[in-house]
């Protein structure tokens, strides 16, 4: 059986990306994809790495066509919630890769964005990690999309949190990011010339995807009957590659620990998620997670480090910022609605070497 789906505001990177992996996904026909600014252009003359595995032409969004299973909402942030405002009610599964829906405190959104234009509907979405939320994904009709940077941090201190190994008022994070992040429009931040060769820190304190660290790890605490008083210190840097997050988080411990203490709070809490792998292993070259080995791919890799001279523990955390954060748990998010393996679609190595 295959489900129709249509991609609103499909010509931007993450537009590409998601288009991608619907036409190799067995069970996904592509109806539509939109652009206002490409309507009437073939869906390759902005992604040639298509060519040959469609003919689609982008069409303005006022031609869409919402006889489909599910709707893939690709727009910026304060576009999106009107979108789904207007269709939420035809009953078609949406899953918003926008910022829109991703924090249930409409102040929170506010904070960070501007006040929330429907924030009656916030309740009705579900954060779109589906190793957090798999069981509520699966009943939703709305999912929210993740932030990348956001999604990095949180898949590799949630086991660390839930198991109480660490504080979890003292997280420290940075992260390097490649320039995909910035998105296919023009920004002198990503101009060639200017980000060629540096390691430039942007927005060192206060970044949006602070909010969402905080909101799902303070949930995990609430869970377990623990005040939720999460507290994560961002801060990201651009570096000179294209796609890729490395995130390292560091974090006091609450006990004594061994490696074997916090292999068994991963283990138990990724079990039966195909897309993490741990990864520490010294007799290797690659000993802890890198960007290279997940580029293309839907894997996060997560590795740790205990320190032996301070009461820490030091996490890395390696996933393609396109893909594993932002389409491919899109897709996850797909196939959990629709009753399929989480893996349909999805299952590929990445390149070595790339």
């Amino acid at each position: 059986m295959s489900y129709k789906i249509s991609i609103v505001g499909a010509s931007g990177y993450t537009g590409g990306e998601l288009m991608r992996w619907a036409l190799l996904h067995p069970q996904m026909e592509i109806a539509q994809v939109t652009s206002e600014r490409f309507a009437g252009t073939p869906v390759t003359k902005l992604n040639p790495n298509l060519r040959g595995f469609t003919q689609a032409e982008f069409v303005s969004s006022k031609q869409l066509n919402t006889d489909v299973d599910t709707l893939f909402l690709c727009l910026p942030h304060k576009v999106s919630a009107p979108f789904v405002k207007q269709y939420i009610d035809t009953g078609v599964k949406i899953i918003d890769l926008s910022a829109d829906f991703r924090l249930h405190n409409p102040k929170t959104y506010e904070h960070y964005y501007q006040p929330h234009p429907c924030p009656e509907l916030l309740p009705r979405a579900v954060y779109g990690l589906p190793e957090l939320h798999r069981e509520a994904i699966k009943k939703t009709q709305l999912v929210s999309g993740i932030g990348c940077l956001a999604s990095s941090v949180i898949l590799a201190c949630a086991p660390l949190v839930k198991a109480g190994l660490i504080d979890p008022s003292r997280i420290i994070a940075d992260s390097k990011i490649g320039s995909s992040a910035g998105g296919a429009a023009f920004d002198i931040s990503t101009h060639h010339p200017e980000r060629q060769g540096t390691v430039r820190a942007y927005k060192p304190t206060g970044h949006r995807h602070t909010a969402e660290m905080e909101q799902e790890l303070n949930e995990i605490l609430a869970a377990n009957g623990q005040a939720a008083n999460a507290s994560v210190g961002f801060s990201p840097h651009a570096v000179e590659m294209v796609r890729g997050i490395l995130s390292t988080i560091h974090a006091p411990v609450s006990r004594p620990l061994t490696d074997l203490d916090v292999w068994k709070a991963y283990r138990s809490f990724y079990s039966g998620s195909p897309f993490i792998r741990l990864v520490k292993d010294k007799g290797t070259l690659f000993k802890y997670p890198e960007v290279k080995p997940v580029v293309g791919t839907n894997f996060a890799d997560i590795g740790f480090e205990l320190d032996a001279d301070h009461p820490r523990i030091v996490v890395m955390s390696a996933i393609d910022n396109l893909i594993r954060g932002s389409a491919g748990p899109a897709i996850q998010c797909f196939n959990l609605m629709h009753n399929l393996d989480e893996k349909t679609g999805l299952w590929v190595p990445g390149y070595h070497p790339i």
